[in-house]
């Protein structure tokens, strides 16, 4: 997707969800416009992926790499700084998260399957939402 695409997708989201918070609910059909809205957030959160993602939990895991993506940029993985993160990217592949744009970059991690890549992403997330949470 090039810059253009994304900057009007991102603007298309935000008079949508200016919209929705005040417009008249009697002049606009809401159930459209956040149908619209799932599918352009779901186009953004998913341009560094590369693998198929079906079904209706499409979005929640787009959103789930999307996530892990901003907390790489925060944090960065490892051996891999920030700013090799924000250099290059990440994209997501079956069998690995790669620093750059293809499976042949930089491995962040590497997984046996498309399931165990999506499950490390969601525990990360989890984990590092959960930084600032103290333990009881």
């Amino acid at each position: 997707m090039t810059n253009k695409q994304n900057e009007k997708l991102t603007n298309r989201l935000k008079v949508i969800t200016y919209e929705l918070n005040y417009a008249d609910r009697t002049q606009i059909n809401s159930i459209d416009l956040i149908s619209e809205m799932t599918e352009i957030e779901f186009k953004l959160n998913s341009q560094n992926i590369n693998i198929t993602l079906k079904g209706d939990f499409k979005y929640y895991w787009a959103n789930q790499c999307a996530t892990f993506t901003k907390h790489l940029l925060n944090f960065g993985f490892g051996h891999i700084t920030k700013e090799d993160i924000k250099a290059k990217g990440v994209c997501f592949n079956k069998y690995s998260i790669n620093n750059g744009y293809n499976q042949y970059c930089n491995d962040i991690k590497r997984f046996n399957s498309k399931e165990e890549m999506l499950g490390f992403v969601k525990g990360y997330n989890e984990a590092v939402n959960n930084l600032d949470k103290k333990v009881a």
